[in-house]
């Protein structure tokens, strides 16, 4: 009997295991993930400290079925939680790159994704437009605390040739849609779960944004959850605005 028992245990584990369907070139990224948590630091309050240990029991659970190849995906669901854990506890601020000079800017990676609506979406047609490129996730706490922010920031500058690009990287389609309609986002919003084009970015930690010049090149990066209606930010636009319009001119 109990070995009837555990054969219906194991037989119901295949199973679940089954519908996962990694694909057969699919690779573990355990490097993102991380690379994600090692920027992360836990509260310092009890309760915090019960979290960063939950944090950290996932992130042990996700690396020891990166060593199982039926898990894969689900392993993979773990680094991410487990990001999204330490993200939540984090006290740190948003970390601002400086400007990169004229010289030092490079081509920002071009990509296709899809929008809410399933029409593609291509980096390169902004050409023209500074872009404010934010990636980010429903399940990423202060990337839903920067959001309103960022819409006004959006508003404030749209009639200026400036749009806000919004790159998440949830998997389940879902709940992203919910989440844009509930919040009535306004800005453009593409969708990439596997979060390749964040790595072609070189991106580690949620949110993070990537000012682009109207040439398509990368000005500056801001890791982090920032207030979009900071003094500095709304100047830092003006002033980019002000010599993308001298050079046009």
């Amino acid at each position: 009997m109990e070995k009837n028992s555990e054969m219906d245990v194991n037989r119901w584990v295949e199973e679940r295991l089954a519908t996962l369907s990694p694909d057969g070139e699919w690779q573990p990224n355990a490097t993102r993930g991380l690379a994600r948590l090692r920027e992360q630091r836990g509260a310092g309050s009890g309760r915090g400290r019960r979290w960063a240990w939950a944090a950290a029991a996932a992130t042990a659970a996700g690396l020891g079925l990166m060593a199982l190849p039926a898990p894969r995906a689900l392993a993979q669901r773990c680094l991410n939680c487990s990001a999204a854990l330490w993200q939540s506890l984090s006290a740190s601020g948003p970390v601002r790159a400086g400007v990169k000079p004229e010289k030092d800017r490079t081509m920002a990676p071009d990509f296709t994704l899809n929008d809410v609506s399933d029409k593609p979406v291509k980096l390169s047609d902004f050409k023209g437009k500074v872009v404010v490129l934010n990636f980010w996730a429903t399940w990423c706490r202060p990337c839903i605390e920067e959001l309103p922010s960022l819409q006004r920031f959006h508003d404030r500058f749209a009639a200026q040739n400036v749009v806000v690009l919004a790159v998440s990287e949830d998997e389940d389609a879902k709940a992203y849609q919910q989440f844009l309609k509930k919040e009535g986002v306004r800005f453009p919003t593409v969708r990439d779960p596997e979060g390749k084009v964040s790595q072609s970015y070189g991106t580690f930690k949620l949110p993070e944004t990537y000012f682009i010049d109207r040439q398509g090149r990368v000005v500056r990066k801001i890791i982090g959850a920032a207030n979009w209606m900071d003094s500095e930010l709304i100047l830092f636009m003006e002033q980019l605005l002000k010599m993308d319009q001298l050079l046009k001119g």
